[in-house]
């Protein structure tokens, strides 16, 4: 009897039935992580591949005739496939070309192919990314950090999730008082209007004064004979920065009004940023707000007695019996670190959306805090924790080194951004093909085509490696980037507007029955099949890349396909015409729903 293949792809399809073949006509149980079905590489006839190796263990016979008999099996009781060929344990199954030319016409007008309904009555994926503090603009840093969380929200929704995105606003704390304090000192009443200077980019300034001026009072003191770790503690610059923050907790009027004078410059800032880069957020939570609830289960632990109050007055919760070590919670004058607020609006969150999952994009030189994170609230009877995830990944270096948002040695988001729009102005201008374009259109043109090359460049890496980024080789027109996959899209557009003929008359009017599929139409209409299962496979792995992979490949395999001398479209005859341009609208669409997945805007002409 023929398995029920309702909903299932093919590769799905085919391995069932390779299960179901094994059974029957060995009388075994075959695993599935033995079954291998890869693409038929290019050299060899067939679109599938079934590695046969692994099942030589059930089957007791030689790879051809394993091979042989599952593929008559295959052939028989499936209605896919056309042929197949065994070449030493491999078997390479061919599709039939109907079924190739039936997917065309379902799917080429279908505006959400692969795209998954919204789950109802289901929870949410609460997802955490940006981040920033208020004591310094958005970073290169950032910039990844943003991108990261936005494009895995977007494909998690694609796929069907629901999800809520938020962004926690580090708003206190010793290095916030560090900026106020030397904008108390130095500032002499500079607003981002007196300077001409966004907020955050104001505020950074004197992020950076107060290290300078905090490292020559070190040095001063450790000339004058004291240790370099008492020197740090003692500097007169850090004592003020300490007493401000006891001041801004005990609630004292007028560092609170300074504190809330500067953050509002910041926000400014930040949000024009955002609204730049493309990215935004479900909700905001802010650390001066969520604090007080980690302070309250801090406080909660100890009556517990999970958490140890020592001599000085500080609490902490000890994890040597879990293999890690002591974390400080509350310092011995009463204030909270970084990890007392993630305690507290990790517990808002529950309690607002009971998720499923709890992510929290972070570079991975936070690995430690997240793992003691979820530590911590197991210890506080939190059987939620589980639902923590921190999505980690490497951090962005330059060709010169690593960035010091002390030492004033970051690139700023803004600052990369217009140094990309500047370099896309440039290369468009050196091509020569924009002289008919408005000024306006021009603008358009470069914004979208330099973001689009910061954020393929940056997300075609996968999350956990750390990289390397070079602007000038983002924005090429060539090879794997953004703008060349922008470009084959403009290209496409300007087919279907040659044509002068509806797409969806088009439709109306082939006869793919008529048709022989060439070699580079079927790699293509097949590569155009796996995109609902690689958005699938890159929702469950978080991993943005893997669309920007696929999305890239696509668009090699366009370009194979337009400048294959057998597969002219336009000055082909009217059926032929017809079925190709429809085949080059369907990539069109796959490539621009790939390149929203990624943040990426497209262009119509280039």
């Amino acid at each position: 009897m023929q398995p029920n293949f309702e909903g299932m792809n093919i590769q799905d399809i085919l391995l069932k039935s390779t299960k179901e073949a094994v059974l029957q006509l060995f009388d075994a149980e075959v695993p599935e992580s033995l079954l291998q079905l890869e693409k038929t590489t290019s050299n060899f006839t067939g679109d599938y591949t079934l590695v046969v190796f692994p099942l030589l263990r059930f089957a007791k016979r030689k790879p051809e005739e394993t091979a042989k008999m599952i593929g008559d099996f295959l052939t028989e009781n499936t209605t896919l496939i056309e042929t197949y060929e065994v070449v030493k344990g491999f078997l390479n199954l061919s599709i039939k070309e109907s079924f190739w030319k039936s997917f065309l016409l379902e799917e080429a007008l279908h505006a959400d192919f692969g795209i998954r309904k919204p789950e109802e009555n289901v929870s949410p994926f609460v997802i955490e990314y940006s981040s920033p503090n208020t004591n310094k603009p958005l970073h290169l840093g950032h910039i990844r950090n943003n991108l990261l969380g936005w494009s895995v929200s977007e494909i998690l929704k694609a796929a069907g999730k629901k999800v809520v995105k938020v962004n926690l606003i580090n708003d206190r704390g010793i290095h916030i008082c560090k900026s106020m304090l030397a904008w108390q000192k130095w500032g002499e009443g500079e607003t981002p209007e007196s300077a001409s200077m966004k907020g955050d980019h104001l505020i950074g300034k004197y992020y950076v004064r107060f290290d300078q001026e905090y490292k020559k009072e070190m040095q001063a003191l450790v000339a004058q004979g004291m240790e370099e770790d008492k020197a740090k503690n003692e500097a007169p610059l850090m004592k003020e920065a300490r007493q401000m923050l006891r001041q801004w907790e005990e609630g004292d009027p007028e560092v609170r009004a300074l504190w809330k004078r500067m953050n509002d410059w910041v926000y400014a800032g930040f949000n024009e940023t955002y609204e730049r880069l493309g990215v935004d957020f479900d909700k905001f939570y802010y650390e001066s707000e969520t604090y007080l609830l980690g302070k309250s289960l801090v406080q909660e632990g100890l009556r517990k007695g999970v958490l140890v109050q020592k001599e000085d007055g500080s609490v902490w919760a000890d994890l040597r019996d879990e293999g890690l070590d002591e974390k400080i919670l509350l310092r011995s004058d009463g204030t909270s670190v970084y990890m007392t607020q993630d305690l507290g609006t990790a517990q808002q969150r529950y309690e607002e959306y009971h998720p499923q999952k709890l992510m929290y994009v972070v570079g991975n030189e936070q690995n430690y805090h997240f793992e003691v994170l979820a530590k911590i609230l197991k210890k506080l009877g939190k059987d939620w924790a589980d639902a923590i995830y921190h999505l980690s990944y490497g951090m962005v270096e330059l060709p010169h080194g690593k960035m010091k948002s002390r030492e004033g040695t970051v690139v700023d988001a803004d600052d990369l951004m217009d140094k990309m729009y500047d370099t896309a102005k440039q290369m468009s201008e050196d091509l020569g093909k924009i002289e008919s374009f408005t000024p306006a259109e021009r603008h358009e043109l470069f914004h979208k085509v330099s973001l689009g090359a910061l954020k393929y460049y940056i997300l075609k890496v996968d999350p956990k490696r750390k990289m390397l980024f070079n602007p000038e080789e983002s924005i090429d027109f060539n090879g794997n980037t953004g703008p060349f996959i922008q470009y084959t899209y403009a290209r496409i557009r300007s087919l279907i507007r040659k044509a002068e003929k509806p797409v969806e008359k088009m439709l109306q009017e082939v006869d793919v029955n008529a048709l022989t599929l060439l070699p580079v139409e079927r790699e293509l209409l097949q590569h155009l099949y796996a995109f609902p299962k690689v958005l699938s496979t890159a929702a469950n792995a978080y991993s943005p890349a893997m669309i920007a992979n696929y999305t890239y490949d696509l668009t090699k395999l366009f370009n194979s396909f337009y400048q294959d001398k057998n597969a002219v479209i336009l000055k082909a005859e009217s059926n032929l015409r017809d079925f190709r341009l429809l085949l080059s609208h369907f990539t069109a669409n796959t490539i621009k729903k790939g390149l929203h997945l990624l943040g990426i805007e497209v262009v119509n002409r280039m």
